[in-house]
């Protein structure tokens, strides 16, 4: 089964109709989606919000179609996958859109359980290359070795601890908030209060900032979360 505190879809589809059909059938999947209709208000969700999994029509109102918004999402570096529906089923209209930076395509009409079984393909395809080592000015994180240092020195780190300061140093100088924070290194069924990140971020910042000099590399942003200052 697959949780909607995980796995987040939008959907950029201007046929009410079919997107609220999608919507309703994914809901029942339990994923949390989110939906569009046009594609200015699409391409603003896209390259705004942080997404598992985006299907996109291919033409859309709104002044910037299917293929704009794949390639503005791409040139942002936002590597989420896309899987663009339409009605177009020629041969060069599949590669020129998946030229445009989708990953998969799917022609109208469709049935439903083969899109299902299409994102829950391209939700186990790896994204990007994922760095063993991270690095923020002195500090060094390790994923392989398990393994901590700031300016040379071997910093002790409990697993939770060390779940949440890479998470943090994967997505350096971007806000998190604490739901961004627990659905990313909480498991989806576990206690958590509602001062448990606050809690934890204090705990990393006594061992990775409090004991050195300069300025601290986890920073407040008051009234939205926390960030990895470069």
């Amino acid at each position: 089964m697959l949780y909607s505190k995980y796995m987040r879809i939008l959907i950029v589809e201007d046929d009410h109709k079919i997107a609220n059909a999608i919507k309703k059938g994914l809901e029942q999947e339990s994923y949390a989606v989110d939906v569009s209709y046009d594609g200015k208000d699409g391409l603003g969700s896209a390259v705004t919000e942080e997404y598992d999994v985006v299907i996109l029509d291919r033409m859309l109102p709104g002044g910037i179609d299917g293929l704009n918004i794949c390639k503005a999402m791409r040139e942002k570096a936002i590597h989420t996958p896309v899987l663009m529906l339409t009605a177009k089923d020629k041969i060069s209209d599949r590669v020129e859109g998946l030229n445009s930076g989708a990953d998969d395509y799917l022609i109208k009409p469709f049935a439903f359980e083969e899109l299902l079984a299409r994102i829950r393909a391209l939700l186990t395809r790896p994204r990007t290359k994922v760095e063993n080592i991270l690095k923020v000015r002195d500090l060094e994180l390790n994923t392989l070795k398990f393994l901590v240092t700031r300016a040379g020195k071997n910093i002790a780190l409990s697993s939770k601890e060390f779940a949440l300061l890479e998470y943090m140093m994967r997505n350096q100088d971007r806000v998190l908030t604490k739901d961004n924070l627990i659905s990313h290194v909480w498991d989806y069924d576990a206690d958590i209060l509602p001062n448990t990140v606050e809690v934890y971020i204090g705990y990393l910042r006594n061992k990775i900032d409090k004991p050195f000099k300069g300025e601290p590399i986890i920073e407040t942003v008051r009234g939205f979360g926390y960030k990895i200052c470069k």
